[in-house]
């Protein structure tokens, strides 16, 4: 079902009177990467509220890229969760991992457990940094469209890139040209500069888990595996996915969850 949640865009699935989950998706994402888990996770007994960050697609979102911070989305991620009555699972995407860390660090009354998929400790790095670096001056003279050519560009140019299906390549378009110009550059910032809040999150005594794609190209699986031993967290590899296992393997992904949950 799409509804709106303490002002943003969500997709809910379930009982209200069951366990809350709360999805937080990653930079450029939306609520529908978790549309492959919502309805199974549903199932599975939980009500399950998928969001689009301020800024992202169907929410609206601040003017200034300094409204785009972690600690700044972690304000509404927290109003999600009160509304839902807290004791909440929250669970956050890549750089949605670590708006929902600056969450549970905020108000980690709110939280039951994070799940952090295929996000990292601390800033991004590597090929997917220096994309962001490289577009960031077309997105200051250009704009949205021309930064959403320049990512097709460049997807085209991997190996074994394959187009998706036209239905799918038209909704990433509209996604993409319906967001934020100001969240995508302040989003763009925050995901490169975010500190290392491991052991601020770990001072929380909020339940984790730590899990990523086995061929994930963003924050490198080893990476991630040390952060979970940092936390004292399950650390566990999701078998063919990379960064996105809600669309990759979200049969897999589902039964971790449902398990870490339980």
């Amino acid at each position: 079902m799409r509804t709106t949640v303490a002002g943003l865009a969500a997709l809910q699935a379930g009982d209200a009177a069951s366990p809350a989950v709360l999805l937080v998706p990653g930079y450029t994402g939306s609520k529908e990467d978790f549309a492959p888990i919502v309805e199974p996770l549903a199932a599975a007994g939980f009500f399950v509220t998928a969001i689009d960050l301020p800024g992202q697609f169907e929410s609206p979102g601040p003017s200034s890229p300094d409204g785009y911070t972690t600690t700044a989305l972690a304000s509404p991620v927290c109003a999600v969760a009160r509304s839902l009555g807290g004791s909440v699972h929250v669970l956050g995407h890549s750089f949605g991992g670590l708006v929902a860390r600056a969450a549970v660090i905020a108000e980690p009354e709110l939280f039951a457990s994070i799940v952090l998929l295929s996000s990292g400790p601390a800033g991004l790095g590597g090929a997917r940094r220096a994309q962001i670096e490289m577009l960031e001056p077309v997105l200051a003279t250009a704009g949205l469209a021309a930064v959403y050519a320049g990512i097709q560009a460049v997807n085209r140019a991997e190996p074994g890139y394959v187009e998706p299906p036209p239905e799918l390549a038209d909704f990433y378009e509209r996604r993409f040209l319906t967001s934020s110009a100001a969240g995508l550059q302040g989003m763009g910032v925050a995901v490169r500069d975010e500190p290392d809040r491991v052991a601020e999150l770990a001072a929380t005594g909020v339940r984790s888990l730590v899990t990523c794609g086995e061929d994930d190209d963003a924050w490198p699986p080893d990476l991630q595996r040390a952060m979970a031993a940092r936390l004292g967290a399950p650390f566990v590899l999701i078998p063919d996915a990379a960064h996105s296992a809600a669309t990759e393997n979200p049969t897999a992904l589902t039964a971790e969850l449902v398990s870490f949950w339980r």
